[in-house]
């Protein structure tokens, strides 16, 4: 084969193995070889927080009622605020069956979010959000049962912010990921996908 054709051919080898690659790890972390998850997959390992009126939040809180969690922080400027609106949006749309799911906003940056910031941040959103904190350690737990990302950046003013992970998880009845959850489209055709969960 002359080297014309040879290496054409080896750049799309690479491409394409790049490719295959690169979908299994998605596929993977999404739960997309549902036959191969095991007790650690996402969503799958013990956590403890505490929600903003003090209670207690597990793992085994979501036995039982389909599940939709954000992972983020009081201080997002944009991705988080429209990400709270949205799912509250959904929970308007669900009407009464809101009442049979739960709804978590779960912060990456338990330094600044305490118990009351959260209580704070959260009255501006459907009342059936619980925001969910602890100690550093409990919040890192959290964010390795759901393989979030979460890290702060440093900012000039000697403040930070956070990059993270800025998917919806949508966790069946047995607290189990079934898949990203779409908030991009209506309220009500989110509401009604959510409803089949139940």
């Amino acid at each position: 084969m002359s080297n014309r054709f040879a290496r054409p051919l080896i750049l799309f080898a690479a491409f394409a193995g790049s490719l295959v690659v690169g979908l299994t790890v998605v596929l993977w972390l999404l739960g997309g070889f549902a036959g191969t998850r095991t007790a650690t997959s996402i969503g799958g390992g013990p956590f403890k927080l505490t929600d903003q009126t003090g209670q207690t939040v597990t793992e085994k809180s979501m036995v039982g009622r389909p599940t939709i969690i954000f992972f983020g922080y009081t201080h997002c400027p944009d991705v988080c605020p429209t990400s709270l609106f949205e799912m509250s949006e959904v929970l308007r749309a669900m009407g009464p069956d809101a009442d049979r799911i739960n709804a978590y906003f779960v912060t990456v940056d338990p330094e600044r979010d305490t118990q009351e910031t959260m209580a704070s941040y959260l009255s501006s959103f459907d009342p059936h959000l619980k925001g969910l904190t602890g100690d550093p350690a409990a919040v890192q737990k959290a964010l390795a049962a759901f393989r979030v990302y979460a890290k702060k950046v440093p900012l000039k003013d000697g403040a930070y912010s956070m990059d993270h992970t800025a998917l919806i998880y949508l966790m069946d009845r047995e607290g189990r990921f079934v898949s990203p959850f779409d908030l991009k489209r209506s309220a009500e055709a989110a509401a009604a996908d959510l409803k089949r969960y139940l």
